[in-house]
């Protein structure tokens, strides 16, 4: 084979093992795996989870790997998608954003569909979940500026990085996990329009489907099906097609000498990434001053060009749906000012219909300052001024949201989010078993086992 980029990832990825893994690297590859699991069993009772899921009834075959809550056995490919769909559905997984955006736990039922059909361990696991966020998140590095602002969705990307993981759980040598590569890059790419404008169910769906196609590439490279080697600088690769500006050494320079899990973010709110600072300053606002949504007049943000654009334009002043309400700062901000908190329950059709809700959205006035733009995405700083009906301003400046790794969430507090997501499906006990079995997820003997628990146990 020839020694594309493709080929020096996917020389990586065959090679590396458990023992090479850092301390911290495996404890976040457990931190994400929980956090992505109480996402996936709070996603299951969404209305898009529901209808893909009766649509992988009909056209999904029986096989090895298990959904998640239903506990069906599918083929791998139909159960990497239900669970990554479960994953993404409420937008509260984990986050990335460099160049580009990405939620590299999208990937990680790809490992778990893959590693449950090989019968691997909870050590093979952990390989995989690193290894999917590594390569994700040095794909958001790699294009200046990122492909999301050239139009591109970053399940581009994540169409590069499945593969790798799903290859990687199947056993597959570097060979052919660089053909699987190929496979799944070559002919998978995404508009930006499912995050313009108006939202609908495919925003959430389409990095759950690049899952999918990286664990279909796997599976067609097992058997000898061969892809491109020169899918990412070659001709007509990503960079000749998405432009010129991209430094590829980051894709793999100094793969092995630290983990890019380390710098992952994990989200405090259910919304889209660039609405947690101003909605953790508005909320630290409302608490140091004891506001009421009455009490004010006006909701002023500074902050990014694209959160401008991706979550203020007219469509986000008139939600309609989840996948609208939580990618637009109006409603975000609105819900923190009547409910004071932002979880899943702001996200229900009853409540972004909320006529106390919906009177608070035009008091939200959200502009572009180019003096943020310059120390992004270094900081993620917003600047929120509320102008109260008795005259006060009162500002407060954030760099980085709760969850950050400068601000992390803490063990406590993503068992706390896992059991708030978990706990319609699954009892007290059974959370435990979940939990105690992740704690001890390097010496899980088959990662069958794990699922099994992830099954519901209550109505």
């Amino acid at each position: 084979m020839s020694q594309t980029v493709s080929w020096k990832m996917a020389e990586f990825a065959a090679g590396l093992t458990f023992d090479r893994l850092s301390d911290d690297a495996v404890h976040e590859a457990k931190r994400f795996l929980l956090d992505s699991l109480g996402c996936a069993l709070g996603g299951y009772l969404q209305p898009d989870v529901d209808i893909a899921r009766a649509v992988l009834d009909e056209t999904g075959a029986e096989g090895p790997a298990t959904v998640i809550g239903s506990g069906r056995r599918m083929d791998p490919r139909s159960a990497a998608l239900a669970n990554a769909l479960m994953v993404r559905a409420m937008d509260y997984n984990d986050i990335y954003w460099q160049q580009d955006p990405s939620h590299p736990s999208d990937i990680i039922p790809a490992a778990l569909a893959c590693a449950e059909r090989q019968g691997g361990d909870g050590r093979e696991l952990i390989v995989g979940i690193v290894l999917g966020h590594e390569f994700e998140m040095r794909f958001c590095e790699a294009a200046h500026p990122g492909i999301r602002e050239r139009g591109w969705h970053h399940a581009t990307l994540t169409a590069f990085v499945s593969p790798i993981v799903a290859g990687r759980m199947l056993g597959l040598d570097a060979e052919r996990i660089q053909h699987a590569i190929g496979i799944s890059a070559s002919r998978h790419a995404t508009f930006g329009a499912v995050t313009a404008g108006k939202l609908t169910m495919m925003k959430n769906t389409v990095d759950p489907l690049a899952t999918e196609s990286g664990v279909l590439a796997a599976l067609l490279a097992e058997r000898g099906f061969t892809g491109p080697e020169h899918v990412i600088e070659g001709k007509e690769g990503i960079v000749h097609c998405l432009g010129p500006e991209w430094t590829l050494d980051v894709l793999i320079d100094g793969l092995g000498e630290d983990w890019r899990i380390t710098r992952c973010g994990m989200k405090a709110f259910p919304t889209e990434a660039l609405t947690h600072t101003p909605i953790s300053a508005l909320l630290d606002i409302r608490r140091e001053h004891r506001l009421e949504a009455d009490d004010v007049e006006r909701v002023h943000v500074r902050s990014l060009a694209r959160a401008a654009d991706i979550l203020a334009d007219p469509s986000k002043y008139e939600p309609e749906s989840k996948e609208t309400a939580d990618h637009s700062l109006p409603y975000c901000l609105a819900a923190a000012l009547v409910d004071g908190v932002v979880t899943p329950a702001q996200f229900t059709p009853e409540k972004i219909a909320d006529p106390k809700i919906r009177a608070q959205l035009r008091k939200v006035v959200v502009e572009a300052d180019p003096e943020i733009e310059k120390v992004f995405p270094e900081l993620q700083r917003v600047i929120v001024t509320v102008t109260t009906r008795d005259g006060r301003e009162l500002t407060r400046q954030l760099d980085y949201p709760k969850g950050d790794p400068r601000n992390p969430l803490t063990d406590a507090e993503i068992e706390q989010k896992f059991d708030a997501l978990a706990e319609p499906l699954l009892s007290s006990a059974r959370r435990r078993e979940v939990k105690a079995a992740i704690a001890g997820l390097d010496r899980l003997e088959r990662v069958g086992d794990l699922m099994r628990l992830l099954v519901a146990d209550r109505s």
